[in-house]
Parts: C-alpha cells; structure tokens; sequence
C-alpha cells in the first residue's frame, strides 16, 4: 500500500488545501494519472500518482492539510480491469459492416437517448458556457436541445433572456448562502490587511495623453503581429517605461527587509492578473532586458497561466514592482494597495476622451489617469512624483524610449 502525501511545494508554504479530486474512490490508477488538486497560497497543483493500483480517499475535499499529510492510499497489489479487451476488439469488425447494413437504424438513438444519462447530457457547449456564466445561470437551470441533450449556445441565449423578463429574486427576498474562503482568497485578504497595516502608504495622482502609442499600434500593430505573433498591447509600453523610470529612482524599486532597504539592479516586474481564483501576481524576470515583443510574450504566457491556474510558485514571487491594470475592468480611478515587501505600485486606469488644453487651444484626446502608491518610509513625496511623471513623459514620447531620454538632449549633452 503506497501513501499520497503532500509534497514540499516552497519553503514558505506550510499547509495546503485539497481542493478536488480528479478521480473516483475505489478507481483503478495508472502511473503519473493526475489525481488530486492541491490549492496554496498562490496557486493550484496536481499531484500525479507515483505508482499504479486501487485508490483509497484518506482525505476529503476541502481539507487542509500540512506538508507530509496523507491524501490518500494507493493499493499496488489490486488487479487491474480488464474490461477494455472486447471494446477494443468490437470496432474493428463492426464499423466497416454497420454503415452499410444498418442505415435506417441511425434514427434509434435519437428514441433511446432521452430516457439515457449521457455525459453530453445537460452539458453546456464552450460558448454556452460563457454566456450561461455571464448571465449568471446554472446549467441545471437550462433544457439543452442538442445532440444527447447538451445545452447549445442557442439554448444559453435564450435562456438567459427568458431571465431577463422575469423577477430575479422573490419580493423581501431574506435568503443567504455560506462558501468557505479560498485559500488564495484568505492570503490574499491576510496580505492586503498587512500592506495597510504596516506601511506608511500615500498614492500621487497624474494623467498622460495616450494619442502617440494608440498611433503606434494602428500603424505598426499589423505588422508587429505578423512578426512576433502576439498583439501589440499597452503592456509593453508601460513596463518599458517603469523600467526606465526604476534607473533614475531606484528608491521605487526597492524592497524593505527588516530594518534594511535592499536596492534592486534589475527590474523583475510583477503584474496583477485576475483568475477565475482571484487576483494572483506573476512576475516578469529582468524586464529591462526584453523588448516590447518580449514583453508582450510573456504577459501572455503568463495570463495564460493564470487563467489555466497553472502559475508555479517561482513565476510569483521575487517581484522589485508592480504594475496594475484596472482599466481593462472599466475603472477610471483607484489606489492600488502596495505589495510588500516592494515598495511601491502603479495603477492603469480605463482610456476614455476628455477634453484638455493644449497651446491654449481646446482639444479632446484619449487620456488615462495614473496612480502611484508609495511607501513614504522609503520614498519621499518629490521622489514619487519626479517617478511617476518620468513615465508620463516616457509613454507620451516613446521615441525616448530608444536611449532612455531625449535623442535631440543626447546630440546636444544638454
């Protein structure tokens, strides 16, 4: 009989959540065959099954567990079902007799279908699926009227316009449900109490003209494609722009340990991303170093990651500063709550046309509102805001962003 434990997964991680099985009690394993999702502080993993045999539940979904207890058991000794031979075997002298035999019957599956449970039944298609979340409906809510029964996109549409027309809860409605914390949910909450708790936090507000780089996607965002394959997005820009920025304060990208500020000589960029888990931090390593195609390949590998909670410990911790973009939610402003121990963080906000003067004439332009939260025992207000209006100034001429300052200021040594 072999023990499942749970695995050291980082030297900071003490206790883990069994989040799910992926398999049935009493299943027969095979070797590697995923079997169960542990949920950390950061992220979620599955545990493989070292060897083949019988599995028993020693644990049960939702428990925590400390690293080295038990999850479950797994009998090597049990022999393995056979019942996979005739299944294989049936096919082969069947399938190229039954076409041609048997056509008329194709419409006797339709008659037994309805009276079977089949996995498609009750099954919402991709499409469906995110339609039915949108509109907040539970697919037990929905007739499905595809094939075996699955829940068709059509069928999501209608649905949740058939709840639209209707009262979406009863009158004086008291009801009220309890869900346990997640774990990610409960650290996130611990870090955050933290970051206000034990830093001297201010934020300093700013807004840029976002009119050169939506210029410079338009022109060149086909071709950058075509190059690199990936969109050229805003990302890029803005963590080109801290980079820079970061070289002449590093004040901003440092971190404190103890009674120790550690000064940091690369910029390994850490960038919120909301999982269907909640809100988790991956880092970009060395971002100084990488192009703007760079960038943007790695914030979508690790948006993508993210997404498929597939984020491993290293991929999240490490980061020298923060990057926060709420705009792509719609928010027009925010101060965004620092991430220790670094000691600061920028907040993106939504692009929307405003009306602003420029040579005292009145124009209407796309502008964006910056934030940058601070910890004012490690900066100080000139500081911050010197920063944060360098990266105004970077991302509203990007051309400086090929030396690191004005070309014209460089041939001039001015």
């Amino acid at each position: 009989m072999t023990e499942i434990k749970v695995p050291a997964l980082a030297e900071s991680i003490t206790e883990v959540t069994l989040s799910k099985y992926l398999v049935k009690e009493g299943d027969y394993i095979e070797m590697d065959q995923p079997i169960c999702e542990l949920e950390t502080d950061k992220a979620s993993q599955e545990i493989p099954s070292p060897v083949s045999g019988k599995i028993k539940f020693v644990a049960s979904e939702g428990d925590d567990l400390k690293i080295g207890a038990v999850i479950c058991q797994i009998d090597e000794s049990a022999a393995k079902p056979e019942a996979t031979s005739p299944q294989v075997e049936a096919p082969k002298a069947e399938v190229k007799e039954e076409p041609k035999k048997e056509t008329p019957k194709k419409e006797e599956p339709k008659q037994e279908e309805p009276t079977k449970d089949t996995y498609a039944k009750g099954t919402p298609s991709p499409a469906a699926k995110k339609i039915l979340e949108e509109g907040s409906l539970k697919t037990a809510e929905v007739k499905g009227t595809g094939v075996s029964g699955r829940i068709t996109k059509e069928d999501a549409i209608k649905a949740v316009r058939d709840k639209a027309q209707l009262p979406q809860r009863e009158a004086f409605s008291r009801n009220e449900r309890r869900e346990k914390m997640s774990r990610l949910r409960k650290t996130v909450a611990e870090r955050l109490v933290y970051s206000k708790n034990s830093t001297a936090m201010l934020t300093t507000f700013n807004e840029m003209d976002m009119t050169a780089i939506n210029k410079i996607r338009e022109k060149y965002g086909d071709a950058f494609k075509k190059k690199n394959e990936v969109s050229l997005g805003i990302m890029s820009f803005f963590s080109k722009a801290v980079c820079l920025a970061l070289e002449k304060f590093p004040a901003v990208n440092a971190s404190i340990e103890e009674n120790e500020i550690i000064y940091h000589d690369y910029c390994d960029i850490s960038i919120a991303v909301s999982t269907p888990k909640g809100l988790v931090v991956p880092v970009i390593r060395n971002a100084e170093s990488l192009s703007l195609a760079g960038i943007e390949k790695k914030v979508k590998e690790l948006a993508i990651k993210g997404r498929d909670g597939l984020l491993t410990m290293e991929e999240m911790t490490g980061g020298t500063f923060t990057i926060s973009n709420g705009g792509v939610f719609g928010s027009l402003m925010s101060t965004p709550i620092i991430n220790p121990p670094q000691v600061a963080i920028l907040g993106m906000h939504k692009t929307e046309d405003r009306p602003i003067v420029i040579d005292k004439q009145i124009t209407i332009r796309p502008m964006m509102y910056l934030a940058l939260s601070y910890d004012h025992r490690v900066i100080d207000g000139k500081e911050s805001v010197s920063f944060l209006v360098a990266v105004k100034d970077f991302l509203e001429n990007p051309h400086k962003m090929l030396l690191g300052a004005d070309p014209v200021d460089l041939l001039l040594e001015i």
